[in-house]
């Protein structure tokens, strides 16, 4: 039993939220994708057992055909240390993550690669190269990322963000982020989103900047310039995920106590939830970037070999989702 399975078993359940018995969300990414065509992936700088053992374990279950991109005595030593058979997987040569993160860029805009994943570089390493106006893999949405959680005290499917990409987004940039994350659910089989949009309070209070964009995005969904989910907000945590709690305060919402999304007021209060809820709650998490050309499969350097297996999967699902596969 891996240690995350022994935190599950020990979480202490809040009683204000309904609790199913066990995970209930990556199986069924992992189910839809046995019915879907292996994407191609450049993996950008495997240079560790997790990040290595992950691109593996990804693509001998049919969700990526990988092109290794690192230092290729490098991984062919780790590869032989660890037990595992990469002689299958093209490899691209690369002394410096710097680039090995130019080459993974070029093959997603050259169509080479559907997405790419990171390895165990930098976050910031990495991102930097994908994000350049000229060279990278802009669009015109803002570029974002999605915490998919898998929790054993909420019984839907959870998406956090932004928690890894923009700092301190500003209302502009938030606009972009919600409907990034609204997007992404579709992908994953949500069809009308219940997105809270978080702060500390549920009143619009003029020295709190989250309560006043969280307002302004309401609105905004309402005339039609955010599509396809249902907003709310400003919302505390406790009223997004708990019917009871938001009943006590006296709040009727469709969102409140089933919150599919949560959009937090910045990168440190959304790191620190997702992070909260997979080492306090028992949680499992697969990470991605969105509005780039193709999605980016973007984890912690300490994340398990699982959590890039679900990560795959769903970044799988928003390849399909966006380029639906051709009927013979």
């Amino acid at each position: 039993m891996s240690d995350l399975a022994q935190l599950a078993e020990s979480v202490t359940v809040d009683p204000l939220v309904g609790h199913p018995a066990d995970y209930h969300v990556f199986h069924k990414f992992l189910e839809r994708c046995k019915q879907l065509p292996a994407i191609t992936t450049a993996v950008v700088w495997p240079l560790s057992d997790v990040a290595l053992r992950g691109t593996v374990e990804a693509a001998v279950a049919g969700l990526i055909k990988p092109t290794l991109i690192g230092d290729e005595a490098a991984m062919k030593a780790l590869a032989a240390k660890i037990g595992i058979d990469i002689s299958l997987y093209p490899i691209l040569d690369a002394d410096t993550e710097r680039k090995a993160a130019e080459l993974g860029v070029a093959m997603c805009r050259s169509g080479k690669a559907q997405a790419m994943m990171k390895g165990s570089l930098h976050t910031d390493e990495l991102m930097k190269v994908a994000m350049k106006a000229d060279t990278g893999l802009r669009t015109s949405r803002r570029i974002s990322h999605v915490f998919v959680m898998d929790t054993p005290a909420y019984p839907r499917t959870l998406l956090i963000t932004d928690a890894a990409i923009n700092i301190e987004p500003e209302l502009e940039d938030k606009i972009h982020i919600v409907q990034n994350a609204i997007d992404l659910a579709h992908a994953l089989g949500i069809p009308e989103p219940k997105v809270a949009l978080l702060s500390a309070v549920e009143t619009v209070n003029t020295k709190i900047k989250s309560t006043l964009d969280a307002a302004a995005l309401c609105k905004m969904a309402d005339r039609g310039q955010i599509t396809g989910g249902i907003l709310d907000g400003p919302l505390a945590f406790d009223t997004a995920v708990s019917v009871k709690a938001a009943k006590i305060k006296g709040l009727v919402s469709p969102v409140t106590g089933q919150a599919d999304i949560l959009v937090v007021p910045d990168l440190e209060s959304g790191n620190m939830l997702a992070k909260q809820l997979e080492y306090l709650g028992g949680a499992q998490m697969a990470g991605i970037v969105l509005g780039a050309r193709v999605p980016t499969i973007l984890t912690s350097r300490a994340d398990s070999a699982e959590t890039r297996l679900t990560s795959c999967a769903v970044a799988v699902l928003l390849h399909y989702a966006e380029h639906p596969v051709e009927k013979a």
